[in-house]
């Protein structure tokens, strides 16, 4: 997941299916509780960033769609 938010361009995000997909692509619907949980655990690191309308969230209390991306240094 790192790896992949790396690739991106600086400030650029990703969709968690699009990192789901990376890992399965058959199966990917199947990872995304997967990418979530991951993801949760490190934006509680600070290793990246939650997004909801592009804005950071709450790695708690997030609901709904969301998107990722490295920390930038405003955040």
């Amino acid at each position: 997941m790192l790896a992949m938010l790396a690739a991106l361009p600086p400030g650029k995000s990703a969709s968690p299916e699009d990192i789901a997909k990376a890992v399965d692509l058959e199966n990917w619907r199947r990872r995304l509780g997967q990418v979530r949980g991951i993801a949760v655990g490190l934006a509680r690191q600070g290793k990246l960033v939650i997004l909801r309308h592009n804005r950071s969230a709450d790695p708690e209390t997030f609901k709904g769609v969301y998107r990722l991306r490295l920390p930038a240094e405003t955040d």
